[in-house]
């Protein structure tokens, strides 16, 4: 029997088989984490086929709205309004606006 492993413990040779042990063990980590995500993945459902993807609507696709918006009046009180108090919880509610050309806005 040879003392050769008597020596690296005893000196810098155990931080280097330390290190090793440590590259094997994140090696094994790695491969694990890479075998479960290969199972996971297997049991997923498959991507949807071209048959199976969304349609657009009769009347081609939405378009954007444009219209004025105006806030919702503050309740009025003597006392402080706290968020959670107001009407929607905190959220400003709003309504259509009147129509910009009538405003006499361009």
């Amino acid at each position: 029997m040879s003392t050769t492993w008597i020596e690296m413990a005893a000196g810098r040779g155990a931080l280097g088989v330390g290190l090793v042990v440590a590259g094997v063990l994140v090696v094994a980590l790695l491969l694990g984490a890479f075998w479960t995500g290969a199972r996971v993945r297997r049991r997923e459902l498959p991507p949807p086929r071209p048959e199976e993807q969304p349609r657009l609507p009769e009347g081609g696709p939405v378009r954007e709205v444009m219209e004025e918006r105006e806030p919702a009046e503050m309740p009025r009180s003597d006392e402080r309004t706290t968020p959670h108090e107001m009407p929607g919880f905190g959220n400003s509610p709003t309504r259509t606006g009147p129509d910009p050309d009538r405003r006499g806005r361009d």
